[in-house]
């Protein structure tokens, strides 16, 4: 049995950032854990800028910001493990983990951080008829393909979905030289970054068709032609709707989902909105010492944020395991509605939160013009304008110690949305 004082299962943004927090407050034995064969996780296939505006206040491409953090893993010194499974998580922080070198091994941690990450919706859970032909991808398989072996998927695209990877997908394919044909969204708004719409779309001419989706697929060894219809506010297709378009390559950007097996199995207790970890103020689940941060608690839009946040799963990580952080229960409740989905944390404990707390939360559909407000228990103590809000992007609210400290007895903290 190895032991280690942290171990960190996945060496992605999330992973990185989290292991050199925990070293700059002063833990040695840290461990990251990765399944692929090199550091940086989804980053390395992201090949276009747009990273690191807000951590190194400059644009930076995916592999230049996971090397910046890579290169902080390198200078400190800490250990790392390359094509490394997890198999298994025990309640009591045992890692059970297997790779080719040294077959199948356990670690006991002081405390564990999840930062696996996430994976693409697939399309077994999309219900699209037709046969399975070649040339359906996932926009994220399709990005490695191109960015990192060096394939091309097909030459006429169709994607369905407008989630981030679709929308860069759209004008990498372009770029190299394939007939985008359409981006079909089955949501009447787009599940990407405004800034990936003008840029990947509107940029290069290819039409978004929102409240949209494919109907029928053509070809049985590979594919030949999708149908594309509009759809009603049930999302069932609309019949004298359909638009048949010719190509050799659907692309699937249907959504990201939160890899979570190994948190699950290991008692973690999830919400049913994220797929991620319910986690309190500190990004610590319901089993003491287990921490997430990343894509794996919920998906992100920007992996700035990511970094920040894994950040702070490691300094409290590092807490734990310095004997730090109170057991106490956290004793306020954060409820999102009318509007707003869901927050990150679920609970707040004052006495071991920072002096400022960052919310994050995702609102259901467009709004424009509204407020986002915040009530402590029924009073309103927030109420802030927004110009538009959407789902693709993530919103987020700043709470002050100080100011919840003024409200003995409190109780229920209310993240909604209102007209006025």
């Amino acid at each position: 049995m190895l032991n280690y004082d942290i171990v960190i299962v996945g060496g992605g943004p999330a992973g990185l950032a989290a292991a050199v927090a925990a070293r700059d407050a002063g833990i040695d034995k840290i461990l990251i854990l990765e399944r692929d064969k090199e550091l940086g996780g989804i980053l390395n296939q992201c090949i276009h800028n747009g990273f690191g505006l807000h951590t190194f206040k400059e644009e930076l491409t995916g592999p230049e910001y996971a090397y910046r953090f890579i290169e902080k893993v390198l200078e400190a010194k800490i250990e790392y493990r390359l094509n490394t499974m997890v198999m298994d998580i025990s309640a009591d922080r045992v890692v059970t983990a297997m790779s080719r070198e040294d077959g199948m091994y356990q670690i006991q941690a002081g405390a564990v951080i999840l930062a696996m990450g996430c994976r693409e919706r697939p399309r077994g859970a999309l219900n699209i008829p037709g046969f399975r032909p070649a040339g359906i991808f996932s926009a994220g398989t399709a990005q490695r393909l191109v960015n990192i072996e060096g394939y091309m998927p097909g030459r006429e695209v169709v994607i369905l979905g407008s989630g981030d990877i679709g929308l860069i997908m759209a004008r990498r394919m372009t770029l190299e030289g394939a007939k985008v044909k359409v981006v079909a969204e089955l949501m009447p708004y787009s599940g990407g970054l405004k800034r990936n719409i003008v840029q990947c779309l509107d940029d290069f001419g290819i039409p978004l068709k929102l409240s949209h989706t494919v109907v029928d697929i053509e070809g049985k060894d590979h594919l030949t032609a999708v149908t594309i219809a509009a759809v009603d506010e049930k999302s069932k297709p609309i019949p004298g709707t359909e638009e048949r378009y010719t190509c050799d390559t659907l692309l699937l950007s249907c959504g990201l989902i939160p890899e979570n097996e190994l948190s699950r199995n290991a008692g973690v207790e999830m919400s049913p909105i994220t797929s991620g970890p319910i986690v309190n103020e500190s990004l610590e689940t319901n089993i003491p010492g287990v921490f997430a941060c990343g894509n794996v608690l919920h998906v992100h839009d920007l992996v700035d944020y990511v970094s920040e946040e894994a950040a702070r799963a490691g300094e409290n990580a590092a807490k734990y395991v310095k004997g730090q952080l109170s057991d106490a229960k956290s004793d306020i409740e954060i409820t999102a509605t009318d509007g707003a989905r869901y927050t990150v944390p679920s609970t707040i404990n004052i006495d071991r939160m920072d002096d400022k707390l960052t919310l994050r939360f995702r609102v259901g559909a467009v709004y424009k013009d509204s407020f986002v407000s915040v009530y402590f228990d029924d009073e309103r103590v927030m109420h802030n304008k927004k110009r538009i809000m959407a789902p693709g992007e993530m919103e987020q609210v700043i709470l002050l110690k100080n100011k919840l400290t003024e409200k003995p007895g409190l109780k229920k903290i209310t993240v909604k949305i209102e007209s006025e």
